[in-house]
């Protein structure tokens, strides 16, 4: 029985992929959280969490968004704070396999560096003094900078970050692959414990009133509970069938911007009437600074974030999960409830 230890168990992605862990079955977890432990998950780890890091941004926190918390009971879990290096001495012994998601996503460029960047190099000199045989690491297609990027391949892009988080990952990233780590970007992330982007798209339209430049882009979205499988696949692949280290993770098949904000107003509540006015960028940027919202999300929705992610599927031997309009649907519920304060 393989052990799998996940960092950010307790967050919005990794709490998806201790639930996937659990449901394969024949697996021992172990489950790694600075902060609260996962739901129902039994205990103690060998160290001491640190204080909670400042939350903002795409996420909040460590482990790309407050989720639901992982129900696992009876795995182990390891209290341990990426930016105190001493906290993670010994917690990789004993591990098979490492599943690297946990981030700082905002907060200071000096926490960001203290998380991302120095934590995940300490978490990768832990995991090779343990003899940990694979790491797979959750990044960011953020790493890239603004695009336009149409049907793009990691090998034919060069990483450009904007953010001090997109910074810090893109070392992150350089930590692991220099441990012979799998690294996987993901693009938007929709799911049961996003606080991010479907809000931040929700306050988007409601600024706004009408399209932008027709809305025509394309990007490239996935599920929680499809990357939860892919980051669990790549952590149990036989090593001949990852033909790369880095991969895009995101369903095949890329969405237009149009049917995407049509799937979050279904489940936003009021908003301008998107045919009432199509609005030129520089125009919707000024109508959003007025309202206090940051631009930079809108540049997202009026150019391509379409990532060739074929080859993870390929290679993981793995069916991509129900197309974007028919994922929705089983997640509108949920949304509506989390966006009624917004």
């Amino acid at each position: 029985m393989p052990t799998i230890m996940i960092t950010g168990a307790a967050g919005f992605i990794g709490g998806h992929v201790a639930r996937e862990a659990e449901r394969r079955g024949g697996l021992s977890l172990r489950l790694m959280s600075h902060r609260r432990p996962p739901a129902g998950a039994a205990g103690a780890g060998p160290a001491t969490a640190g204080p909670d890091p400042a939350t903002a941004g795409p996420g909040s926190g460590w482990g790309h968004g407050h989720g639901p918390g992982a129900v696992v009971p009876g795995h182990r879990t390891v209290r341990a704070d990426l930016s105190d290096p001493g906290s993670l001495r010994g917690v990789c012994e004993g591990v098979d396999v490492l599943l690297h998601c946990a981030s700082q996503i905002g907060g200071t460029p000096e926490a960001n560096e203290a998380v991302n960047a120095r934590g995940t190099a300490a978490l990768m000199a832990e995991a090779r003094r343990a003899g940990v045989s694979r790491v797979v690491y959750l990044s960011t297609a953020s790493v890239y900078g603004r695009g336009a990027f149409r049907a793009a391949r990691p090998e034919d892009l060069v990483r450009n970050p904007g953010s001090p988080t997109s910074g810090s990952r893109a070392r992150a990233e350089d930590a692991v692959l220099a441990a012979g780590g799998v690294v996987l970007r993901p693009h938007l992330v929709l799911g049961d414990g996003d606080r991010w982007v479907v809000p931040s798209l929700a306050r988007i339209l409601r600024a706004l009133p009408g399209t932008v430049e027709g809305w025509a882009a394309r990007t490239s979205v996935i599920t929680a509970q499809d990357l939860a499988r892919l980051l669990l696949g790549a952590g149990l692949a036989p090593a001949g069938d990852l033909t790369a280290s880095v991969y895009h993770a995101a369903h095949p098949v890329p969405v237009t911007v149009r049917t995407l904000l049509g799937a979050v107003a279904a489940v936003a509540g009021p908003a301008a009437d998107p045919a009432a006015e199509d609005l030129t960028a520089v125009r919707a940027r000024e109508l959003l600074a007025a309202r206090g919202i940051a631009a930079q999300g809108l540049d997202m929705l009026t150019s391509d974030h379409w990532f060739d992610s074929d080859p993870v599927w390929r290679d993981l031997r793995c069916t991509p999960g129900p197309d974007f309009e028919a994922a929705f649907k089983e997640l509108a519920e949920g949304y509506r409830r989390a966006l009624l304060d917004i």
